[in-house]
C-alpha cells in the first residue's frame, strides 16, 4: 500500500531586503512602487562607473536587526559576528525572523527532526582582510615580492580570516545557534539557490526525514570585488539618470541588471506536525524543479534550462488548467536574459502565458544574488495575503520580443504563483506555492 504524500507548507518567513527587514516592509515598498535603489555606501566607488546599488540599508550587523532572541542565543550570536561576513549575518538574522515568526524557538521542537538547507553566492573577501599583509610584502620599488607572502604576509591575516567567507557557514551557523540536528546542507548555485533550497527542503520533509525544515538563501552584487565582476561580465546598469529607473524588467529599453543584496528564509513543515501545533499556515509547496542546460562549449542556455524547470514544477503542482494566479519572473533587466525568460514562458504556457500577470519585484530592488528568489517568494506570499498584486516598476514601453502581461497595481494575485530563476550558467529553479485555507 502506497503512503500517503507528504504536503508540505509554509510556516514562517524571515528576511533582509532593501526594502526592509520585515515582509511588511517588504510589502509596503512594492505595494507603493518605490525603489530601493541609491548611492552605494558599503565601500567607496571611486573609480567605478558604478555608483549606486540596492544596499539592505536598514541591515546594519548590530544585533537588534537579528529579531526578538532569547538570553543565550543573543549572546552566541553576538560574539560570533566578528567570524561572519555580512552575506552570513544577513542569512542568520533572516533565519532567526523566521524562527521567531513560526513560533519554533525554544523547546517547542524537536532538534533531530529539524534541518536547514542553506543557498548562497560564491563568497569573497573583503580587500581590507589582505591590506596589511600586502603592505608588509611590498619591496622598495613598491612591487609586491611573492616569496615574502608566506613568512611576511600570511601571519598579519585573522586566523579565523577563512571561516567569515566559507560558502556553507551561513547552514553552520543557524544550525549551531538553533540546535538544529537534523538534515543540512548548503547550496552555491547563484541566483538559481533559493529556489534550489525549497525543492531539497521539500522532499527531505516528503521522504520522512525531517518534520521542519529552514529553506533559505543570501547573496549581495553590492560588494567591492563582485561589483567589480558583475562589471566586467555581466550586463550592468548605470549611468547620469535616476537610477530608480535603471532596473526595468521586459522593457524595451531596459539595458542591464542592478545590483542588490538580501537574504530570506521559508520555514517549510509537514502539514499535519503544523496542524498539531497550530501553526499558521501561509502557503503549501505546490511544485518545484531544477534542471541545467548548457551547449557543447558549456555556455548556458537559460531558455531551455528555464523551461524545463518551469514545466515540471507546474506539472507536479497540477493547477486547475495548469496556469497559477500570477508569475513572478527571475526579471533580471537584461536584454538577453528577458528574452530568453520570456521565450520559456511560452513554451511552457503557450499564448496563455501573455495572459498571466507578471510581476518582478527586481525591478524595485535588482538582483540580490542568490537571495533574490526567496525574497521574490515571499513578496508574492504577501500578494496573495492580500489579494492584490504589486505593479511591476519601470515597465512603459513593451518589447515585441518579450510578451507578458505587466501587473498593475489592483490586479489580483490569485491562489498560486510561479517562481523561477536561472544563472548565466543555464542553471534554473522554480517554484509553485499555492495560497492557504484552514479547510485545506
Amino acid at each position: 500500500m502506497t503512503a500517503p504524500v507528504r504536503r508540505v507548507v509554509v510556516t514562517g518567513v524571515g528576511l533582509v531586503s532593501p526594502l526592509g527587514l520585515s515582509p511588511d516592509d517588504l510589502w509596503s515598498g512594492l505595494a507603493a512602487g518605490r525603489s530601493a535603489v541609491g548611492p552605494i555606501s558599503l565601500f567607496p566607488t571611486d573609480g567605478l562607473p558604478l555608483h549606486d546599488g540596492a544596499e539592505a540599508r536598514g541591515f546594519t550587523g548590530e544585533i537588534d536587526n537579528f529579531g526578538p532572541l532569547e538570553g543565550e542565543t543573543k549572546k552566541a550570536i553576538r560574539k560570533g559576528l566578528k567570524v561572519m561576513c555580512r552575506e552570513s549575518q544577513m542569512a542568520v538574522a533572516a533565519a532567526q525572523r523566521a524562527l521567531h515568526d513560526c513560533g519554533l524557538l525554544g523547546a517547542n521542537r524537536v532538534p533531530e527532526r529539524f534541518g536547514c538547507v542553506f543557498g548562497s553566492d560564491y563568497m569573497l573577501t573583503l580587500p581590507e582582510d589582505f591590506t596589511s599583509g600586502v603592505a608588509k610584502c611590498r619591496g622598495a620599488d613598491g612591487g609586491f615580492e611573492f616569496d615574502r607572502w608566506a613568512t611576511d604576509g600570511m601571519p598579519l591575516l585573522n586566523p579565523l580570516w577563512l571561516l567569515k567567507y566559507l560558502p556553507n557557514m551561513p547552514a553552520s551557523h543557524i544550525a549551531i545557534y538553533n540546535d538544529l540536528r537534523g538534515p543540512s546542507n548548503s547550496l552555491t548555485l547563484r541566483e538559481a539557490s533559493g529556489h534550489m533550497a525549497v525543492g531539497e527542503a521539500t522532499m527531505t520533509i516528503q521522504r520522512g526525514a525531517a518534520d521542519v525544515m529552514l529553506a533559505g538563501a543570501t547573496g549581495t552584487r553590492v560588494h567591492p570585488m563582485k561589483t567589480v565582476h558583475a562589471l566586467q561580465s555581466e550586463q550592468v546598469a548605470f549611468g547620469p539618470d535616476d537610477p530608480a529607473t535603471w532596473s526595468r524588467p521586459f522593457d524595451r529599453h531596459r539595458r542591464g541588471m542592478v545590483l542588490g543584496e538580501g537574504a530570506a528564509v521559508l520555514v517549510l513543515e509537514e502539514l499535519e506536525h503544523a496542524r498539531r501545533r497550530g501553526a499558521t499556515i501561509l502557503g503549501e509547496v505546490l511544485g518545484h524543479a531544477s534542471r541545467h542546460a548548457a551547449d557543447r562549449l558549456n555556455m548556458g542556455l537559460r531558455r531551455k534550462a528555464l523551461a524545463l524547470a518551469m514545466a515540471r514544477a507546474l506539472g507536479m503542482a497540477d493547477l486547475p488548467g495548469g496556469r497559477p494566479g500570477h508569475l513572478h519572473a527571475h526579471g533580471l533587466s537584461t536584454v538577453g536574459g528577458d528574452r530568453c525568460e520570456a521565450e520559456a514562458l511560452g513554451d511552457v504556457l503557450g499564448a496563455g502565458a501573455v495572459g498571466i500577470p507578471t510581476v518582478a519585484a527586481k525591478a524595485n530592488f535588482g538582483n540580490l544574488g542568490a537571495g533574490s528568489g526567496l525574497v521574490e517568494c515571499i513578496a508574492s506570499l504577501w500578494a496573495m495575503r492580500h489579494g492584490k498584486l504589486f505593479p511591476l516598476i519601470n515597465y512603459t514601453t513593451p518589447d515585441p520580443e518579450c510578451p507578458i502581461r505587466a501587473a498593475v497595481a489592483g490586479d489580483e494575485a490569485g491562489a498560486s504563483f510561479l517562481s523561477a530563476s536561472v544563472t548565466p550558467q543555464g542553471q534554473a529553479g522554480a517554484v509553485v506555492i499555492g495560497g492557504w485555507n484552514l479547510g485545506a
